[in-house]
């Protein structure tokens, strides 16, 4: 066995980035959230790299003196990593070595709360440990032996990714349950007739500091990536509009590793059934841009891209920002400015979903069959018709006031077609 170091807190962060000023802010927030502390720095910009290393051997060597300097015990690489190439590295520094994906892990698994959260973190750590077995096997010609038992058999190797694929099969079948549960219990929620809302966005950009101003609930808060990862749903009593309800998720990073992006797709469902989505910005953050177009990436990747949004510039009270509201244009879907922590400019939040929940509403004048009659008492039971024209031998005529995700799955369920039933 290839004896690894055991690592420790103390960290030396390796940057490799092409522009003339790296970004070191993000990075280290990964690992203080991963309670390391960082005690040093290296910053790679050549292009001329070492296929055994991943940088140059110039820069090992600066790095080994850094550990050695710093009395570091892990070395954080800021991109992927090979097997061979952490393995090289752990052999030359002689110091634990892991990079961006395996450091997100590490969070994750820390922070997974519910059984499916730990479902989803599992899965992913055994995906990414899949392809890197090979790194902690230096005797793969012995075979399985003893009494009885000589010649040729399984390699060690062999029988650990057996083990491995065989979990993974195991976990994805209870994920695969946990998504159906999900489905019921959308099913029993969309039963309530409520519009929903879904808080996404960037990592630590507030979203759940907003979600308890909103809802009144007493969720998780910290000043660290990723404090959230478990969806959490409540109900929100919108003035002048009625209640709704608001989904708090897992906030979105730069080069999120694609095995998690998959491990958290039951999780990332919940996005697709919003009506409509609150995609929460730090406004004191200067790369608020940059941050904004990676979670437009990830909305992209799991098929969200369509779904209609408000783009919240929130901690304003930590800026010189005034609060304020941006009407849509064709280019940018409506913008304000707001604190969830002051709650100065909620108010400007609540009018703006007011007019964007009442464009997705139907105004609409219907004549229902006389086989339909079970969806006209679904529609006075969510309050839905405005008037009724009376009914007659072919049916009844309805004025309904309807949300068109809700008046397009009712009619489904009915087996109706909804433009066959539309009164001009």
């Amino acid at each position: 066995m290839f004896d690894r170091p055991s690592g420790g807190q103390r960290a030396v962060l390796v940057i490799v980035r092409w522009p003339d000023k790296p970004d070191l802010s993000e990075f280290e927030m990964l690992a203080e959230s991963a309670d390391i502390e960082v005690v040093g720095h290296l910053c790679v910009y050549n292009k001329k790299t070492n296929p055994k290393f991943g940088i140059s051997t110039g820069k090992v060597e600066l790095l080994k003196q850094s550990v050695i300097d710093n009395c570091a015990e892990l070395v954080l690489f800021d991109e992927a990593l090979t097997p061979s190439q952490a393995k090289n590295l752990e052999y030359e520094l002689n110091c634990l070595v892991l990079d961006r994906t395996a450091l997100i892990l590490d969070i994750f698994a820390k922070r997974a709360i519910t059984f499916e959260g730990q479902l989803q973190v599992e899965l992913a750590q055994l995906q990414y440990l899949s392809t890197r077995l090979i790194r902690g096997w230096t005797h793969l010609e012995r075979q399985k032996g003893g009494i009885g038992l000589r010649g040729p058999g399984e390699t060690q190797l062999e029988t650990d990714k057996r083990l491995i694929r065989a979990r993974i099969e195991s976990i994805k079948l209870k994920l695969s349950k946990v998504r159906k549960t999900r489905a019921q219990n959308r099913n029993r929620r969309d039963d309530q007739y409520l519009s929903v809302i879904c808080l996404v966005g960037y990592t630590n950009a507030g979203k759940s500091t907003l979600f308890n101003k909103l809802t009144a609930a007493h969720t998780y808060i910290a000043d660290q990536l990723f404090a959230t990862l478990d969806p959490l749903t409540r109900q929100w009593d919108i003035p002048g509009y009625g209640p709704v309800l608001l989904i708090d998720t897992v906030g979105f990073i730069q080069n999120l590793p694609h095995d998690l992006v998959d491990a958290f797709k039951a999780t990332l469902e919940e996005t697709l059934e919003a009506d409509l989505l609150l995609h929460v910005v730090s406004a004191a953050d200067e790369e608020r841009l940059e941050k904004i177009m990676h979670t437009e990436d990830v909305l992209n990747d799991i098929g969200a891209e369509n779904i209609p949004q408000i783009i919240v510039y929130n901690k304003v009270d930590l800026t010189k920002e005034p609060v304020r509201k941006i009407p849509a244009n064709p280019d940018m879907p409506p913008r304000l400015w707001l604190s969830a922590t002051t709650g100065q400019g909620v108010n400007l939040l609540e009018e703006q979903l007011i007019e964007q929940l009442n464009e997705v509403r139907l105004n609409i004048k219907v004549e229902l069959p006389l086989s339909a009659m079970r969806l006209r008492a679904r529609l006075f039971d969510m309050d839905a018709v405005l008037s009724e024209d009376g009914s007659s031998e072919s049916g009844c005529r309805l004025h309904l006031s309807i949300v068109k995700s809700q008046w397009t799955r009712l009619c489904n369920e009915e087996g109706l077609c909804p433009d066959s039933i539309l009164i001009s």
